[in-house]
């Protein structure tokens, strides 16, 4: 089965601020005081500034959209995730905002290669976020992460 996730992560209340103003936005409740906004086609057309895609190394990144990002981070910590799996190989991205620049990353996992020691990109950047995970555990498992696996059925 594949498991695809491309979304902004952030505190849940920081996150419903931001999303008052991109009527395009929809956010789910994950775990610990989180939420996710994930990149709709609708949303990263709002988002997007028209000067194309994948920057810092992600697959789906509106152009400018580093910018929206950054502005967020000025209340606190903003990642940018994207997860894309099946059959249990994949890859991972991550990027954390915080005080209006890149603190974290870009973090990437190519498809074949082992997470480093500090753990997935993901789990990196919801660690950043202020993410904890209880002893055999990940902070993607902690905050429920694997409830769904594609982006739109957070919102479904």
């Amino acid at each position: 089965m594949a498991y695809t996730l491309q979304a902004v992560i952030a505190d849940g209340e920081a996150l419903r601020a931001v999303a008052r103003d991109l009527p395009a936005a929809r956010l789910a409740s994950i775990g610990q005081d989180l939420s996710l906004m994930p990149m709709t086609d609708v949303l990263f057309d709002s988002v997007a500034d028209g000067s194309g895609v994948g920057a810092l190394g992600f697959r789906r990144f509106p152009g400018g959209f580093e910018r929206d990002l950054a502005a967020w981070s000025a209340g606190g910590p903003v990642a940018y995730v994207e997860a894309e799996y099946f059959g249990g190989a994949g890859e991972q991205r991550a990027a954390v905002w915080d005080g209006g620049t890149v603190v974290l990353g870009p973090l990437h996992v190519e498809e074949g290669q082992p997470f480093p020691p500090a753990g997935s990109p993901i789990s990196q950047a919801l660690r950043r976020l202020g993410a904890v995970a209880a002893a055999g555990q990940d902070e993607f498992s902690a905050v429920g992460l694997g409830r769904h696996r594609h982006g739109a059925a957070w919102i479904a």
